[in-house]
């Protein structure tokens, strides 16, 4: 018997095969092939067709049982992860009414913020644990205020995932930790934050019907299954966004415990016992998976834009055809601290961690006599280390106290400098297990089902690859990260 997981990411869809026995992967699926385009109708807009995301999710299903010869009847269910803070919006047949407005859309801004100023920002931090800022209820507002007549033949405005579960079981269901990511769940009552749709002149009515996380959400249609090419009647048992799915995935459930990414841009996510914030301008907090009113998991979301971007612009402009790895084994002939050579890298917009400041990248105390490329190598991953150790300071004022710290085998991650750098300067071991969304919602579905006591009995399987210890025998981290933050400091002061 076999669960199956969906990853609903802007770029592609992917879908897995799980055993309903051990968890082990069967199979993974990815659709399209290329990646899916983004509209932009106007500058800082982003919108894509719901209905796009479905056609692929049902071709990866097929890609699944066809080329790996799945009696479909042995599905026993389905979970969903997701691309966060997207708005769709269907009106009585369930049709969306327009291009969804997804995650990376900026058009919003301006009308959460002043949503933010209508309703205070004591109120807004202390019920929603942020400002309403360019998130879900915001673009919604936006549709409202400037797209009135569509706004009227609204019946529900639904989430990404959301969307996909309509789609298969013909019903509107949303989960609190969903409606967190928009901004729309009141944590000090524990209830949908109808007063701020209210003030925003919404209806709560359009709000789907709102179940947990870890639950039955519907059932496949006699449509939806023709559609998909899955079993009538098998349960949608779980659902979440694409980060706190990813701390799932990587068995991130508990108070302390971080799960990070490190690709284009960088991602820490850490799970809070606290339903306080006093960071919530740098920093988002989100009902996780596991959130409950009488055992709270808060998510606290940190991102930094200018990462991975750099090392890679680095590689595609300067380096003459060296791959990742060749970068990487140069960069480790160098010393800790790179000879005084420092590069601040967040050169890929605002960054929120930084008071939404958008300064550029810089390099630092460059000596012509001194460094050479490896330098320079070194210097880009000890400098995008420093901004994780930097944000993680910003985690633990927020009341994280950091127990452990996992990741998954992608970019950064594979640089040995750049784990290591964490690792000694957070005095936290970091585990590297190679797992995906979709595969962690398949198996979130099971744990809800009950085929799994528990993430840790789901992802049993899960080997980890490799783990960067710190290393508490030299000074030498400590102090190049020192200097490092205090010319950050006087950079973003200057």
């Amino acid at each position: 018997m076999y669960w199956i997981g969906y990853d609903i990411g802007s770029s592609s869809i992917k879908a897995a095969l799980v055993h309903a026995e051990d968890g082990s992967v069967v199979a993974i699926a990815q659709q399209p092939k290329q990646e899916m385009p983004i509209d932009s109708p106007q500058k800082g807009w982003a919108e894509q067709d719901p209905d796009f995301w479905w056609k692929h999710a049902c071709n990866a299903t097929q890609e699944l049982i066809t080329k790996h010869h799945i009696d479909k009847k042995q599905i026993k269910g389905i979970g969903i992860s997701y691309q966060m803070h997207g708005l769709v919006v269907v009106d009585k047949d369930l049709k969306p009414l327009r291009p969804s407005i997804i995650w990376c859309d900026s058009r919003a801004v301006e009308t959460g913020e002043a949503l933010f100023n209508k309703v205070g920002q004591q109120k807004c931090v202390q019920h929603l644990l942020n400002s309403p800022s360019n998130f879900t209820l915001s673009k919604l507002k936006w549709v409202k205020d400037h797209e009135p007549e569509l706004f009227k033949s609204i019946y529900k405005f639904v989430l990404p995932g959301d969307y996909i579960a309509l789609k298969l079981s013909g019903k509107c269901v949303t989960t609190p930790s969903g409606l967190s990511e928009g901004i729309l769940w009141d944590f000090k009552e524990n209830a949908l934050a109808t007063w701020l749709l209210e003030e925003a002149g919404i209806d709560p009515s359009l709000v789907s019907e709102i179940r947990p996380s870890f639950s039955e959400q519907g059932t496949v249609s006699k449509r939806g299954a023709m559609e998909s090419g899955l079993p009538e009647g098998i349960p949608i048992m779980y659902r979440a966004g694409d980060q706190p799915n990813n701390a799932l995935s990587l068995n991130v459930m508990l108070p302390g415990e971080i799960a990070a990414t490190g690709g284009t841009s960088g991602v820490v996510y850490a799970i809070s016992d606290h339903e306080q914030t006093h960071e919530h301008t740098r920093i988002n907090s989100f009902a996780h998976t596991n959130h409950t009113a009488d055992q709270p998991r808060i998510g606290k979301l940190l991102c930094i834009n200018g990462t991975g971007i750099q090392y890679s612009w680095i590689k595609n402009e300067l380096t003459q055809g060296l791959s990742y790895h060749d970068m990487n084994l140069k960069a480790e002939s160098v010393p800790i601290g790179s000879n005084g050579l420092q590069i601040i890298p967040f050169g890929n917009g605002a960054e929120r961690m930084l008071e939404n400041k958008d300064k550029g990248s810089r390099i630092l105390n460059l000596n012509f006599n001194i460094h050479k490329a490896p330098h320079l190598f070194r210097a880009a991953l000890e400098g995008i280390a420093f901004s994780f150790v930097y944000g993680m300071e910003i985690l633990k004022n927020d009341g994280v106290h950091i127990t452990s710290i996992k990741a998954g085998s992608d970019n950064l991650f594979q640089a040995n400098i750049f784990a290591k750098t964490i690792a000694s300067l957070t005095k936290s071991e970091i585990n590297i297990v190679e797992t995906t969304g979709a595969v962690g919602a398949a198996r979130a579905a099971a744990l809800a089902f009950g085929d799994f006591k528990n993430m840790t009995e789901a992802t049993a399987s899960d080997a980890i690859q490799q783990t960067f210890s710190p290393d508490t025998s030299s000074t030498a981290y400590k102090e190049a990260y020192q200097k490092w933050k205090k010319e950050l400091n006087n950079y973003l002061h200057n």
